[in-house]
C-alpha cells in the first residue's frame, strides 16, 4: 500500500473536507418531534439525506435504513469491517460566541455543533473512503460506513439497524478517544424509595441527572436550633461548602460541591452525600432520621467505590467499581432517589444489582435496579492490534488500549471498539458552547482511518 500517495491525496482534499463538514453542521440535527419519514425529526433526516447524497457523489453505494441510519460502501461482498458514526447532535445550549449551526473557520479550527461529536469524524471517514476508492487501492474484504441519527438519545437507530441488517464481524466507532477503547464498564442504574413523613424535615432536593455527581443540594428543616446545624456542619469533615440561613423557626441548608461525570466520581465533590451526612448528625424525627442515617452509612460522603454497601470490586484490566448516589428528593410523603454504578469486567449486572438492593434494604428502602453488562474486546486480538498499528504508523505515537467507565456507540455490539477521535489534553468543548475540531486533526484522522481500513480489509487473520 502506497501510504505516501494516499496521504498526499487526502491532504489535497483539505478544503473539500472543510466544506463538507460545514454542510453537515448546517443541519440542527438534535432529536425533535417525529414526522412521517423522519422518526427523529426533520433536521436529523435531512442531515442523513445530505450525507448519503455526498457519499453518492463520491461514487459509493448508499442505502437509507428506515430513515434512522444510512449505509455507504464501494466494496463488494459481505463486509468484514463496519465503521459506525453518528450525525445527530445535542441541542446548541447557551454561551456560544460563534453560530452553532454555521461552520466558522478560525485559527486553524472549525467551530460548530457536531464538529467533533460526531460529524467531523464522520467526514474524516468519508474522505478516507474516497481516497481509497479514487486511487484504486485493492482490498480483499469489503467494508461499510454506517451513519446513525440517534446516538445522543439512546441509540434506538442502531437497535433498529441491527433488527434489519447484519453488523459486520468487526466494527469501530470514531466517537470517543484515540488510541483505542476496548473495554467499557457495565452500568447499573438504581431507583429507590421509602415512605417518609416528618415534622422536622420540610424538604430535600439533590441532583438532577443519574449519571453525574451533584454539585448542589438543599434541605429545609424546622424546630432544630441553627447552632446545632452549624456545629454539625463544622464537625462533619465535609469539604463541600455549607450555607445555613434561618427565618421564623425554619432553617435552609444549601450545599455546593463539584460536579463530575458518574464514571469518574473521584473528580467531583458530592453535595448530596455531604447534605445527607449533615442531616444524619442533627436531631431529625423518625422515620426520616433512620432513612438518612441508613444512606449515610451505606453510601458515605467521599466514598466512591461502594465499599460500605458491599459492592466494591476491581480487576486488572478495567479498574474498580464506581458508585454515585446522584439524586434524592423528599416530597413530604416519600424519600427516594437514584444511584449510578459502573462496574468492571470481572462482575455481572445481576450480581451487582443483588448486592446494591440488599444495601438499600438495610437502609430502609425498596429498590429497582438494572443495567448493562461490561463490553470487552481483548487487547491482544488481531483487530485491535491492526487498528493500533495504523494509529502508530500515522501519528508516531504509542498505540495502547484504554478502559473507560462510560459507554460508546458500540457498547454491546460484538467485535466493536472505539477508535478516535478525541486526544488526551485537548478540550474540544463537546456538548458545550463553541465546540470545535482542529483542521489538522480532521485531515490526520482521515489518514488514520484510510490506513486502518486498508490494513483490516487486506488482513488474512481477521
Amino acid at each position: 500500500m502506497n501510504t505516501e500517495k494516499i496521504f498526499g491525496y487526502i491532504d489535497s482534499m483539505r478544503d473539500e473536507m472543510i466544506n463538507t463538514l460545514g454542510e453537515l453542521i448546517s443541519h440542527p440535527s438534535f432529536r425533535q418531534e417525529p414526522e412521517e419519514g423522519a422518526p427523529y425529526g426533520r433536521a436529523a433526516r435531512e442531515c442523513l439525506g445530505s450525507a448519503l447524497e455526498i457519499c453518492e457523489k463520491f461514487g459509493f453505494k448508499t442505502e437509507n435504513v428506515g430513515d434512522r441510519a444510512g449505509l455507504a460502501s464501494f466494496t463488494e461482498g459481505e463486509p468484514l469491517l463496519g465503521i459506525l458514526a453518528h450525525l445527530d447532535v445535542v441541542p446548541a445550549g447557551d454561551g456560544w460566541v460563534r453560530e452553532p449551526y454555521k461552520a466558522t473557520v478560525e485559527g486553524g479550527k472549525i467551530y460548530g455543533r457536531g464538529a467533533m461529536d460526531d460529524k467531523g469524524p464522520a467526514v474524516s471517514v468519508m474522505y478516507a473512503m474516497k481516497a481509497l476508492k479514487d486511487l484504486g487501492v485493492p482490498l480483499k474484504h469489503g467494508f461499510e460506513l454506517i451513519l446513525g441519527t440517534d446516538e445522543e438519545c439512546g441509540s434506538s437507530d442502531i437497535k433498529y439497524f441491527r433488527e434489519h441488517r447484519r453488523m459486520p464481524r468487526w466494527l469501530f466507532t470514531p466517537d470517543a478517544n484515540f488510541p483505542l477503547i476496548n473495554i467499557e464498564k457495565g452500568r447499573i442504574e438504581s431507583r429507590f424509595a421509602a415512605p417518609c413523613r416528618s415534622k422536622k424535615l420540610i424538604s430535600l432536593h439533590g441532583g438532577k441527572t443519574v449519571n453525574a455527581v451533584p454539585a448542589f443540594a438543599s434541605a429545609e428543616v424546622e424546630g432544630i436550633p441553627e447552632a446545632e446545624i452549624i456545629n454539625a456542619a463544622a464537625g462533619s469533615g465535609c469539604t463541600a461548602e455549607f450555607g445555613i440561613t434561618s427565618e421564623g423557626g425554619r432553617t435552609k441548608i444549601e450545599v455546593r460541591g463539584v460536579s463530575a461525570h458518574a464514571s469518574t466520581p473521584a473528580a467531583g465533590d458530592n453535595a448530596l452525600t455531604a447534605l445527607i451526612k449533615l442531616l444524619s448528625l442533627i436531631n431529625i424525627d423518625e422515620p426520616a432520621k433512620g432513612l438518612l442515617s441508613g444512606l449515610a452509612r451505606e453510601f458515605p460522603y467521599k466514598e466512591t467505590d461502594g465499599r460500605s454497601a458491599g459492592v466494591a470490586t476491581r480487576d486488572g484490566i478495567s479498574g474498580e467499581l464506581t458508585l454515585v448516589l446522584s439524586v434524592l428528593d423528599f416530597d413530604g410523603e416519600n424519600l427516594g432517589g437514584a444511584i449510578d454504578i459502573r462496574f468492571p469486567v470481572c462482575e455481572t449486572a445481576a450480581s451487582v444489582c443483588n448486592k446494591l438492593d440488599a444495601a438499600l434494604k438495610r437502609a430502609g428502602f425498596e429498590a429497582r435496579s438494572g443495567g448493562s453488562e461490561p463490553h470487552c474486546v481483548p487487547s491482544d486480538s488481531p483487530f485491535v492490534k491492526t487498528l493500533l498499528g495504523a494509529y502508530e504508523s500515522v501519528t508516531g505515537k504509542k498505540g495502547e488500549c484504554i478502559a473507560i467507565g462510560g459507554g460508546t456507540y458500540v457498547h454491546g455490539i460484538p467485535g466493536g471498539v472505539a477508535f478516535g477521535c478525541e486526544v488526551e489534553g485537548e478540550d474540544n468543548r463537546i456538548h458545550g458552547a463553541d465546540e470545535f475540531i482542529r483542521i489538522d486533526a480532521l485531515v490526520e484522522n482521515a489518514k488514520i482511518f484510510a490506513a486502518a481500513i486498508a490494513e483490516v480489509c487486506n488482513s488474512d487473520s481477521l
